[in-house]
């Protein structure tokens, strides 16, 4: 396998060493193509990510990303954006599920569920016009997109529990109607038990009992926002890792974005990036190494070996060598 490595801005420089280091500790056939790419490249070359960069991307089977940090400005191209069109990585794929010994928001443990996000259109179609006084952007809703998108979770959802809940706001947006009809038509043909919830009460639904839900598909801003308001149940964005599937492509990164405002300090949480590696290891049906990883993680956190933003005292590093080191001892 060819996996592309990009750490990206911020303490993404940080998260995906740590993350390849475990990587590394598992011993596997994997051909590593380091890049740049990002808010930092902007900066020395006026570009963000190239044609270049692209071809680069599409000669590899997968990519592990840090983060990236987006400035105001509107000549600025979205690395994210780019990388999800090109690569047409189209299924968003957010597990939220808590870690041995963590303790969110809630308090609570007892849930378990995905959220599948389309990932392509929508409100981040990247159709927009900036003048003066007003400014658009285009909610892209097709019916190839929405169809895509729910028979990726309706495929979860029959390795789980065979039930999805469609997220929408088909009362008050037209476009809505398209994507929960499609998405309907599909769990029908496909066998799979479906509800609706409206996007608001599905935020409060989600806080307050999180255990009623196991496969949830919405469209991409309201996934965007419900996975990263969802990261308060498990205790912190920076234990919250996703993936990005196409049919050909498969992109690894955490939640959390770059935090400028502790990038270089050490404290950031790898916890999340280092999930990414078992999502990457699931993708590519190693199931043994997932869960090795899991394994991993979750005894570093028995031991207290845990950055500052889930109340523990080790560094990035730390936690990255630790995980590292216990699956060695595994080996």
């Amino acid at each position: 396998m060819k996996l592309a490595v990009i750490e990206g801005d911020g303490i993404g420089k940080e998260v995906i060493p740590a993350a390849v280091e475990v990587l590394d500790a598992l011993c596997l056939d994997i051909e590593k193509v380091p890049f740049e790419l990002g808010y930092g490249k902007w900066e020395k070359t006026g570009a963000a990510i190239t044609d270049k960069d692209v071809r680069i991307l599409k000669e590899c089977d997968c990519v592990l990303f840090g983060a990236v940090t987006t400035p105001p400005d509107p000549d600025y191209k979205s690395v994210l954006l780019t990388i999800r069109k090109e690569l047409d990585v189209y299924a968003n794929i957010r597990p939220i599920k808590p870690l041995v010994g963590i303790k969110g928001l809630t308090g609570m443990t007892n849930f378990d569920f995905v959220i599948v996000r389309e990932n392509t259109e929508g409100m981040y179609s990247g159709i927009e016009e900036l003048h003066d006084d007003v400014s658009y952007t285009k909610r892209v809703i097709t019916r190839k997109g929405s169809k895509r998108i729910a028979e990726y979770a309706c495929k979860l959802a029959k390795q789980r529990q065979n039930r999805i809940t469609i997220v929408h706001k088909s009362n008050v947006l037209r476009s809505d109607k398209l994507f929960l009809d499609t998405c309907r038509d599909v769990a029908d043909f496909e066998g799979v038990t479906h509800n609706d919830m409206l996007v608001d009460s599905m935020a409060y639904s989600l806080i307050t009992s999180p255990q009623k839900y196991d496969v949830v598909v919405t469209t991409n801003l309201f996934g965007d926002i419900l996975s990263d308001m969802s990261a308060a149940l498990v205790g912190s964005l920076g234990l919250a890792p996703s993936a990005n599937i196409g049919e050909k492509y498969a992109f690894f990164e955490p939640v959390h974005g770059s935090a400028p405002d502790i990038a270089g300090k050490g404290i950031a949480n790898p916890i999340a990036a280092i999930l990414c590696v078992k999502m990457m290891m699931e993708w590519c049906e190693d199931t043994k190494s997932a869960l090795i990883v899991e394994d991993a993680v979750n005894h570093v956190i028995k031991r207290g070996i845990m950055t500052p933003d889930i109340g523990g005292r080790s560094s990035t590093r730390d936690v990255g060598h630790a995980v590292a080191e216990y699956i060695r001892m595994r080996q």
